[in-house]
């Protein structure tokens, strides 16, 4: 953890985050950047594991942690998620629904996409909805809350090799809005739509590499060179790795999580309501 993750500004002070997919990519930065802030950190994962390593390293710099073994696609996990942490800590400030998958694909590879679609309406939609019905009653009874669903700029239409994906990432927002309406006043709701990050480990579900055109439109061509030239160790020049520039165009897993902890590390009267994320220079079209 770097200085500047550091910086305290007292709203994320001795806040208690849960956070699901903790023991990877967005999720770990995320439970690392906060405990840096001095949250006390519930990191969950689906494996155990690596929700205890992430926990581990969060201790081990003098934060406060524990990592859970937790698959989103149980509530009971989430339920029991929930009553470790209050045993531990007393509450649950805010609940981050990070887990996710991303099975890419072309309706016509219905027959090979077909396991990754049903595992991940489980996990984007179904794990989402578990994760605020796990946090809802304790979140009301302590009289405050937060729930941040991760959802992404995939979200924002149906595009070609991204129907399923899409269509879980917009029932996030839909999901989020119906919450932030049922309980304004009582539980804080966010919405954060990421742009597409490499280094996440998200494309590793990708059932077709060429379903990515969707996002890509007419910059295919231009994201498929710049992303060899990366493949290949050519690197990237200058004014692609400077987030300072304009023409910034892989935003680093790290650049978009600030802009997470930004949201949370806020006043309990102050809603960041709903947050797009993008590199300023991407190729993405969504």
């Amino acid at each position: 953890m770097s200085a500047d993750d550091a910086v305290p500004t007292g709203h994320l002070d001795g806040k208690v985050i849960l956070i699901t997919g903790a023991g990877g990519g967005f999720g770990r930065i995320l439970a690392e950047m906060t405990a840096a802030r001095g949250a006390k950190v519930v990191a969950t994962d689906v494996d155990g594991d690596a929700a205890a390593t992430t926990a581990d390293v969060i201790t081990e710099a003098g934060g406060e942690a524990i990592g859970l073994r937790v698959d989103v696609t149980r509530r009971a996990d989430l339920d029991d998620a929930v009553r470790a942490a209050v045993d531990r800590f007393g509450r649950v400030d805010v609940l981050v629904n990070n887990a996710g998958v991303m099975p890419l694909a072309f309706f016509g590879d219905h027959a090979r996409a077909a396991e990754a679609w049903d595992r991940c309406i489980d996990i984007n939609l179904k794990g989402v909805l578990n994760g605020i019905c796990a946090v809802h009653d304790q979140m009301i009874q302590q009289g405050r809350g937060h729930v941040v669903n991760i959802s992404s700029i995939y979200g924002n239409a149906g595009t070609a090799g991204s129907g399923v994906y899409s269509a879980t990432k917009a029932a996030v927002r839909v999901l989020s809005d119906s919450l932030r309406i049922e309980s304004q006043g009582r539980i804080k709701v966010t919405v954060v739509r990421p742009t597409g990050v490499m280094g996440t480990g998200l494309g590793e579900g990708v059932v077709n590499q060429e379903a990515i055109v969707g996002i890509t439109g007419q910059n295919t061509l231009r994201f498929g060179e710049r992303v060899g030239r990366l493949v290949s160790g050519e690197g990237l020049r200058p004014e692609e790795t400077d987030v300072d520039d304009v023409r910034y165009w892989a935003i680093t897993p790290h650049d978009l999580v600030r802009q997470i902890v930004w949201a949370i590390d806020q006043p309990w009267g102050v809603t960041i309501n709903d947050v797009t994320v993008r590199a300023t220079g991407e190729d993405y079209v969504l």
